[in-house]
């Protein structure tokens, strides 16, 4: 019974618009509070990402056209769980590459599942809207993984003051810097030092000048204009 009750959760995500809204507070919850105040515990860190590929699978269940196609897609979140944990054990250059380049596939996954519930046919709603704002903060969380990768493969690569609070985790000091390049913010604690770094840190900043004024901005505007629609029709 709870396993069908955790089913249909996952499948309301997926299955009803409102499910975005639903999406955007579990990301937020996760990225302002559980990872900030307990991304130093390993094993919590570990049920986490398995929550969230389990989102992931049923999103690739509920949108796939086919069951060839599910099981195509559903090959990219078992490599990156299949690599992650290769690398507890190996750290060859090869596995380390693996398990960075099916991390951004399995993000890039989820974004794309998210646009295409966001573009399905049919009028655009907030809910829609709701959904392009949870693809911003899955950019943030990507390139806050894709800094965590360059820190620890790159030596100086990053020139970082850590806060002295038990809680803190490199992981959330990059999530941290993530939201603060992607808005185009930058305080100033974490500093890019490193020719790819900054690349990066660049790609990030323009993304986040540029995606919420055509993609968000537009899809907003188009909300507000089938609302106005829907409100003059019984006036006609």
């Amino acid at each position: 019974m709870m396993k069908h009750k955790q089913y249909r959760f996952l499948n309301h995500l997926w299955d009803k618009e409102s499910g975005l809204s639903g999406m955007f507070i579990l990301l937020f919850i996760m990225h302002f509070v559980l990872i900030p105040l307990f991304s130093s515990y390993s094993s919590f860190m570990v049920v986490l990402n398995i929550f969230w590929m389990l989102v992931l699978v049923a999103g690739i269940i509920s949108l796939a056209k086919s069951r060839k196609q599910a099981f195509l897609y559903s090959i990219v979140p078992f490599l990156f769980v299949l690599f992650g944990w290769i690398t507890v054990f190996e750290h060859t250059p090869f596995v380390l590459f693996a398990d960075i380049f099916f991390t951004i596939a399995t993000f890039l996954l989820l974004i794309v599942l998210v646009l295409i519930k966001v573009f399905e046919p049919g009028p655009i709603t907030e809910y829609r809207v709701i959904g392009s704002i949870v693809v911003y903060l899955i950019l943030a969380n990507l390139w806050g993984v894709i800094y965590l990768y360059i820190y620890e493969h790159i030596p100086g690569s990053f020139s970082l003051t850590l806060p002295p609070f038990e809680s803190n985790s490199i992981q959330a000091n990059f999530l941290y810097f993530s939201y603060i390049t992607i808005t185009t913010t930058g305080f100033g604690e974490i500093v890019p030092l490193h020719p790819f770094a900054r690349a990066m840190v660049q790609v990030e900043a323009l993304i986040g000048v540029l995606y919420p004024v055509i993609l968000i901005g537009r899809l907003v505007s188009d909300a507000n204009e089938n609302k106005a629609k829907s409100k003059s029709k019984p006036n006609q």
